[in-house]
């Protein structure tokens, strides 16, 4: 019997592993864990892998142009649409829509950029806690701006926005009105400021500074010694004006029509591109002007011009801060936004 016994232990020994791997001898009986209940077409836990390439999508995203965002990480615009492609196949969904030579994000994708900032965050927030070291932000703005806002109110805030970000690289344009809500709408530039709102539905606008305009005269003006003139005095004189797409121009043509004039009263002598060049042709005698009181600050408190208010004419208009709200603005770009905080009185009267 022991003999028996024995022999068979030696046969079990030797069972073959040439068989299939997982084949079990012909005594063995298989024992099956019990496994939690699942709901019915519930195919269990899956291992969840990470999200590839969020940095690439929200590179893309910002700057709302694959090529763009290859020459941001120095590489080809292949490398970038095959990324966003394998991001897209992980989570079958389209997050970016073509139209017009850019990428807009869909609903899907400006929920996904959501998410890849605060991840963002997160990495930040980590390693200032575990080094000890707050990491700056860094980051380019880009902002164009018309000629009142720009010369006479940016450098002013951009001096004070620097000195809390010391590490953002600002790059800035003057144009007039319509050139800014051009690179605005068209993604070259993140924001714009502007003295006046254009109509397109793609644009965001947050008034966050008021302008006075005044008819300006030179000091040895008949004018010049009057508290205030009437529309009609001011339809008698040679008129110098900004070239149209200015939003000064525009503010004095809808005040005339508030008023109950037309533009085409006005005897308009001469036409300039800038409101530093209307103010010499001023102070040589060519002409008056209606014009931003910070564009002749220094004149007026000099003496040799004179600013004065033109009854029944609305010359008080709002700046705005101007956004494309297809795109999902930077860091830099939000960050400069909150710095320039909304103009309340502006908003009252809006």
């Amino acid at each position: 019997m022991h003999c028996r016994n024995l022999s068979r232990w030696r046969r079990l020994r030797t069972w073959p592993s040439s068989s299939a791997p997982h084949a079990l001898p012909p005594w063995d009986v298989r024992v099956t864990m019990q496994s939690p209940s699942l709901t019915p077409g519930d195919a269990g836990p899956m291992p969840q892998k990470p999200l590839p390439h969020l940095e690439t999508f929200a590179k893309a995203a910002e700057l709302g142009s694959f090529t763009a965002a290859a020459q941001a990480f120095g590489l080809s615009q292949a490398a970038v649409s095959q990324r966003i492609r394998a991001l897209e196949q992980s989570l079958s969904i389209s997050l970016f829509r073509r139209q017009g030579g850019h990428v807009f994000l869909t609903e899907a994708g400006r929920r996904l950029h959501d998410y890849a900032e605060r991840i963002h965050v997160l990495h930040l927030e980590a390693r200032q806690q575990l080094t000890g070291k707050r990491a700056p932000v860094t980051g380019e703005l880009s902002l164009a701006a018309s000629s009142v806002p720009g010369e006479h109110l940016l450098p002013a805030a951009l001096a004070t926005f620097r000195e809390k970000h010391p590490n953002i690289r600002v790059r800035a344009t003057v144009g007039d009105t319509q050139t800014v809500l051009d690179c605005v709408e068209h993604g070259r530039a993140h924001l714009g400021l502007v003295g006046g709102k254009g109509d397109s539905p793609h644009l965001k606008f947050r008034s966050f500074a008021c302008d006075q305009m005044a008819l300006i005269v030179p000091a040895g003006h008949a004018l010049a010694r009057r508290k205030r003139v009437s529309v009609d005095q001011l339809l008698r004189q040679p008129l110098i004006v900004r070239e149209g797409g200015s939003s000064s121009r525009w503010c004095l043509e809808q005040a005339l029509k508030q008023a109950g004039k037309s533009p085409n009263d006005v005897r308009v002598t001469l036409e300039l591109g800038s409101n530093e060049a209307i103010k010499e042709a001023v102070l040589r005698g060519l002409g008056v002007a209606v014009l931003s009181t910070q564009v002749v600050e220094e004149e007026l408190h000099s003496g040799r011009l004179r600013a004065l208010p033109v009854a029944g004419l609305p010359l008080k208009r709002d700046m705005f801060l101007v956004w494309d709200q297809r795109r999902v603005l930077p860091i830099a770009a939000r960050l400069f936004l909150d710095f320039l905080a909304p103009c309340p009185h502006a908003e009252r009267r809006s």
